[in-house]
């Protein structure tokens, strides 16, 4: 059938099986069809209706030729009609719709020469036309192109949302493509409204010209008839102009179509946005229920015989023995607590309270404990808390002396005079704009001043600690206490 209805667009008349065999691509069989076996199927699609067929006389050599059938086939109107039909369902699936930058200027040009022909004492009425009947059809697709474009984000963020690779460069062709064309919309629509509302007071002129050309092609009839078709004519193109124009002009009561569209198009980030997340999400390690159980599918699938199969559930669904659990079960008198290992079939069952299965906790039976006496454990946290308030004091006291001191004359820091040294030097540092610049700043619980000064770029400072050594370019460090300065 792709044989004939290429030969119906290359104006054949008809087709013989021969040329049908050399010309059909059989790739996806796994040989070529023998030509008895393409008459037969031939023959069934004249059967349907597909096809028509008609004797084939010009090849007859001999009287045996004569009465050997041999036909000539062709696409018959129904075949035809079905071949068509197909073609366009298949190309509307395939079709990408698209945001058109491009139908914008040419809408903006098609407005323009309006505007020129309407400045005009006698307009063209074949410019007229022809220019309203471009407009109309660039804005058609404009419009449809679009709204396919929109309702398809959605679909194709779902179909994206396998591959986070994948997600992750449709995220930034999308983006970035959405983004030219917001930027062209928000760019030209001011234009487009400007000039549509210019057209306004010569408009209805403009479309009666157009409706008086299309006009002359309608069929004979009498003055009533002609009437009405020029009737039908005006209303058709008044319907869409006031469709051009509530595109890009405001209503009274709604905004204009083209910023819903705008609005559209910067809700599909988010969406984007939101599908990223939710790989990330799952990438970051929370369950996912369904591809788990598609995975031990797999997994069990793979199993060769039934033995490793119960192995297998046993251990996905934890299908083992718990008696290592601390449920206190209630043993009969004389009776031994069992081992672990033992198997469910060979064990007494275990009194399980309905609580624990309902709510996954079980509050034991019998009074409730004793309150325990914590003032040994409070007096151990009391000196605890004192020695490390003591060791914060001592380090405060060692650098908080509010002279200014290069970091190479520090000299060995104990531990804990090393951290807070750390810590200031840290917040100095964060907020140091540049490498050789000064810096001036409160700790973080505003109990210390610190300035931090850098010296010669070649200076070097070495700090020793029980840790290790720390080293590195040399500054003036100036640590005070905030009640000092004040």
């Amino acid at each position: 059938m792709d044989v004939f209805a290429a030969a119906k667009r290359q104006f054949r008349l008809h087709l013989r099986p021969d040329e049908v065999l050399a010309e059909g691509r059989w790739q996806a069989l796994p040989a070529a069809p023998r030509l008895e076996e393409l008459q037969l199927a031939l023959n069934q699609l004249t059967d349907w209706g597909n096809l028509e067929s008609q004797p084939d006389t010009t090849r007859v050599a001999s009287i045996a030729d004569f009465y050997r059938a041999k036909f000539l086939y062709r696409l018959s109107q129904g075949g035809e009609a079905v071949e068509t039909a197909l073609e366009t369902f298949a190309r509307t699936l395939s079709r990408r719709a698209e945001l058109q930058t491009v139908a914008l200027e040419d809408i903006a040009h098609r407005l323009e020469a309006l505007q020129a022909l309407a400045a005009e004492d006698a307009p063209d009425a074949a410019k007229v036309h022809a220019t309203l009947r471009d407009l109309v059809r660039v804005f058609e697709s404009l419009a449809d192109n679009a709204q396919a474009f929109m309702a398809g984000i959605a679909r194709s963020v779902e179909l994206q949302q396998a591959d986070a690779q994948a997600v992750v460069a449709y995220k930034r062709r999308l983006i970035d493509y959405l983004e030219r064309f917001i930027g062209d919309l928000v760019g030209r629509s001011g234009g487009i409204a400007q000039r549509i509302l210019a057209l306004a007071p010569r408009i209805e002129t403009l479309l009666w010209l157009a409706v008086q050309r299309e006009a002359r092609d309608a069929a004979p009839g009498d003055e009533d008839e002609q009437r009405d078709v020029q009737t039908r004519g005006l209303l058709a193109w008044r319907e869409r102009w006031r469709g051009l124009r509530r595109w890009f002009v405001a209503d009274r009561h709604d905004p204009p179509q083209a910023e819903l569209l705008r609005a559209k198009a910067r809700a599909a980030i988010p969406q984007l946005l939101s599908a990223i997340a939710a790989l990330n999400e799952r990438r970051s390690g929370r369950s996912d229920r369904s591809a788990d159980f598609r995975v031990l599918a797999h997994w069990f699938a793979a199993c060769t015989d039934d033995a490793q199969t119960h192995r297998l559930a046993r251990a996905a669904f934890a299908l083992q023995p718990a008696r290592h659990f601390a449920l206190n079960p209630a043993l009969q008198p004389g009776a031994e607590d069992l081992p672990a290992s033992t198997p469910w079939a060979e064990a007494p069952p275990l009194c399980i309270h309905p609580r624990l299965r309902m709510y996954g906790e079980a509050a034991p039976r019998g009074a409730l404990p004793q309150v325990q006496v914590r003032d040994e454990a409070r007096r151990l946290l009391a000196a605890q808390l004192q020695e490390e308030h003591a060791q914060i004091e001592a380090a405060r006291r060692r650098l908080a002396t509010g002279r200014p001191v290069k970091l190479s004359e520090l000299g060995e820091l104990d531990p804990h005079a090393f951290g807070l040294f750390l810590s200031l030097l840290g917040e100095a540092l964060a907020a140091q704009a540049g490498p050789g610049t000064p810096v001036e700043r409160l700790s973080g619980d505003g109990l210390l001043r610190i300035r931090l000064q850098p010296l010669a770029a070649g200076s070097r400072a070495e700090i020793c600690t029980p840790a290790g050594r720390l080293a590195g370019r040399d500054h003036l460090l100036t640590i005070a206490l905030v009640d000092e300065d004040a």
